[in-house]
């Protein structure tokens, strides 16, 4: 953690899986975006794969906020409008105020690409000092959605932090 726009933050990948939870699916998705994170400069702090479960993605995501203190926390999976997808409400639930351009710059983008796009319901939003963001769950998808907006992320996780520099830059 830092609160410099050039320091180093802490980012946590959480796949939401089913399948991938119990070992019968490879998380390439949340591989990639171990790539893209640390690539831009994120030092990756936590890494888990969970069911499609409300409870448990809500529980990691207080304990990676709360306990652990990651700055920078990025969902994949359980976006969609299937009955199992719930990671939208799961972060719902333990976040204190969205950030909704980030998910509706996300939509834009990926409706260029696919008309499916329409279905994503991730959300963004912020939880103490940290910033939470839920990406799909296929590879592709979560690569495009974190492009879309990674170059914002050190910048929004400054400012959460308290950061006085201008959102102008």
């Amino acid at each position: 953690m830092t609160n410099s726009q050039s320091g180093t933050y802490t980012c946590g990948i959480l796949t939401i899986s089913d399948k991938g939870s119990r070992g019968e699916r490879q998380d390439t998705s949340g591989e990639q975006l171990k790539s893209q994170l640390t690539g831009a400069g994120f030092s990756l702090a936590a890494y888990l794969i969970v069911p499609d479960e409300q409870q448990v993605i809500s529980t990691t995501l207080r304990q990676w906020v709360d306990q652990k203190k990651i700055d920078l926390i990025i969902t994949t999976g359980g976006t969609g409008v299937s009955p199992s997808d719930v990671t939208p409400e799961a972060t719902r639930a333990v976040i204190t105020r969205e950030v909704p351009g980030i998910s509706e710059a996300m939509r834009q983008a990926s409706l260029l690409i696919t008309p499916r796009a329409i279905l994503s319901r991730g959300i963004a939003g912020i939880r103490e000092e940290s910033l939470i963001i839920n990406l799909p769950g296929s590879e592709k998808a979560a690569r495009e959605n974190l492009e879309t907006v990674l170059s914002a992320l050190r910048h929004a996780v400054y400012k959460i932090k308290g950061g006085l520099a201008d959102c102008g830059g």
